[in-house]
């Protein structure tokens, strides 16, 4: 089911930025198999809000992600000190 997964991943990101104003996600696979990704935000508040604003077919995109993982949890909430990305 990993690429239903990483196809619904990357629809719910991408209404995340048009709805949310996220500003993106990566997604990562380490050696075990298992998927890790982080987001960015243009502030706490950003995050902390989301959701409200996604239309309904988010809430299928998100149960489909759920169906394909044994697991899913956030690790870390991070503030950004300094970016360098590009």
């Amino acid at each position: 089911m990993e690429e239903t997964f990483i196809q619904a991943w990357k629809s719910l990101t991408e209404l995340i930025a048009q709805y949310e104003g996220g500003l993106g996600s990566r997604l990562h696979k380490n050696q075990r198999g298992e998927f890790i990704a982080y987001a960015q935000w243009p502030n706490r508040a950003a995050w902390e809000n989301s959701g409200v604003n996604l239309p309904h077919q988010s809430q299928s995109i998100r149960q489909t992600m759920r169906d394909c993982c044994y697991e899913v949890n956030t690790q870390h909430e991070l503030d950004v000190v300094t970016n360098l990305l590009i």
